[in-house]
């Protein structure tokens, strides 16, 4: 960073922004009470078990995308490997989680009465599990390069991990209900990666950005990719959701239409959140007006209010 990074990181103590820092670990229940609220509104719709392991893994994948995306923002930014790692590592056993409850679903039985031999059945007999496999191997392998980057940072690339996040992210929604539909796995995979991209690149700006000369930077950048990203999920997201329910009149008389709405309405005010941010926010911290303290909080607001979405969106992934 510049000389002006450089003195803003001395005169900034750094206790006060770690000790903000933990308060991302709210990205966890916060997401599981979007994911609660879902399933009231889904009412006597069924939903599938694995929802509150669907939250962890989008939320994981995500942010493995933005820690991974950052050199992208700016040359000298490289990602946390260790934390990548364990996000990685996170992600891959949500993965093997879903699969587990998956194919205990599939075969009408109890979790602890699925046998060796039933779970096997499942992954080499049914598209679910073949899939599950192809998503296991994806977050196997951004797992163990993020672990060999942690051990050999000079030697190690993150446009790497970030192909193999992207690809891995899009794998379910291009096999999923929209699939069957012109164009539909397209626009599944384009709204998984944009929401991704929005949610997870700001959580990495709130996890590794320090100094008020920082976000002065990064800020900015980041600015000029969420109105369009948030944009992206947003007009996907009703497109996507208007196909699959078939109707208005559905998104009333139905959980999965109920949970849509909900979560369209959540979308619109994180865009219109967005864009008052781009007004306000964005001008004073990019002239080095703003504490880094004042900006991580609206970072931390922003992120914890995307969480909402994504509980809603990953039990939307799995309501009939």
């Amino acid at each position: 960073m510049s000389r002006s990074d450089r003195t803003d990181r001395r005169r900034e103590p750094g206790t006060t922004g770690s000790n903000l820092k933990w308060l991302l670990l709210l990205v966890v229940p916060i997401g599981l009470t979007g994911a609660a609220l879902a399933w009231a509104l889904a009412a006597g719709d069924p939903v599938q078990p694995e929802a509150p392991a669907r939250v962890f893994a989008d939320c994981a994948g995500a942010t493995v995308l933005g820690l991974a995306a950052l050199p992208r923002l700016h040359d000298r930014l490289q990602p946390p490997w260790r934390v990548l790692t364990v996000l990685a590592g996170v992600w891959a056993a949500m993965e093997f989680t879903m699969l587990v409850l998956e194919a205990a679903e599939v075969q009408g039985l109890p979790v602890r009465q699925l046998s060796a031999t039933g779970f096997g059945d499942y992954l080499t007999n049914v598209s679910g599990g073949q899939i599950g496999i192809a998503l296991l191997i994806g977050t196997g392998a951004v797992t163990a390069y993020s672990a060999f980057g942690f051990r050999n940072p000079d030697r190690a690339t993150a446009d790497l991990v970030l192909v193999f996040t992207a690809v891995t992210l899009a794998l379910r929604p291009i096999t999923g209900h929209m699939s069957q539909q012109m164009f539909g796995s397209v626009l599944a995979a384009v709204h998984a990666l944009a929401a991704s991209a929005w949610f997870g690149l700001l959580l990495a700006l709130a996890l590794t950005v320090r100094t008020r000369g920082e976000w002065a930077v990064l800020l900015p950048r980041y600015s000029a990719w969420a109105l369009p990203l948030a944009a992206t999920v947003l007009a996907t997201g009703v497109l996507n959701g208007l196909v699959r329910v078939g109707g208005l009149t559905e998104l009333a008389t139905t959980g999965y239409g109920r949970i849509l709405l909900a979560k369209t309405l959540f979308l619109t005010a994180l865009l219109a959140l967005g864009y008052w941010w781009r007004k306000t926010w964005v001008p004073i911290a990019s002239d080095h007006r703003m504490a880094a303290e004042s900006s991580l909080r609206r970072a931390i607001g922003e992120v914890l209010l995307m969480a909402i979405v994504f509980g809603l969106a990953a039990t939307l992934a799995v309501t009939a």
